[in-house]
């Protein structure tokens, strides 16, 4: 199979992947008792330069998390868990184990136990208000992720981006 093919059969799979993330969030807003947001116990924690988010989700939860700009550390410390990403197709991870979250990550899980998971992000600005550090950490959509790529890249990869979309 050629590198062209096979990279097409890859952006296929992820995006079969990324539509059934999508279908899950969806499924589980109209789902009678469905909670959003920040609904889980969550613990802060701040050192110069890092902003330390701890979560602890309950047994038996089905969840999709946000989409995260940047790359970042993930620490799952208690618990089992069922995970859909793009990229790993579904998983299961058994705590204590780590692993590095890529920018753009969105994630559709299942708690086999109580889970209690960690990420770690850089805090430039040792700011301690969360509604800033969560609008500089994550976004909702993939549309606002997209622009948020598109602000980052310099103005000749903008435009190269652009030309070869066409």
């Amino acid at each position: 199979m050629s590198k062209d093919l096979a990279k097409t059969e890859q952006d296929l799979i992820k995006a079969d992947r990324r539509a059934l993330i999508l279908q899950i969030e969806k499924e589980i807003g109209v789902q009678e008792g469905a909670v959003f947001g920040n609904a889980f116990p969550l613990k802060h924690t701040f050192s110069s330069g890092i902003y330390v988010r701890e979560i602890t989700i309950p047994q038996g939860t089905l969840l999709t998390g946000r989409i995260h700009k940047h790359d970042h550390p993930n620490f799952l410390l208690k618990g089992t868990v069922r995970v859909l990403t793009e990229d790993g197709g579904i998983e299961t991870l058994i705590a204590p184990t780590s692993m590095i979250s890529a920018k753009g990550t969105k994630r559709a899980l299942y708690t086999l136990t109580e889970v209690v998971w960690t990420t770690i992000h850089l805090n430039p600005t040792n700011t301690q208000d969360i509604d800033q550090l969560e609008e500089e950490i994550v976004v909702d959509t993939y549309e606002q992720y997209d622009e948020f790529t598109r602000k980052e890249l310099p103005w000749y990869k903008r435009i190269t981006k652009a030309i070869l979309m066409r």
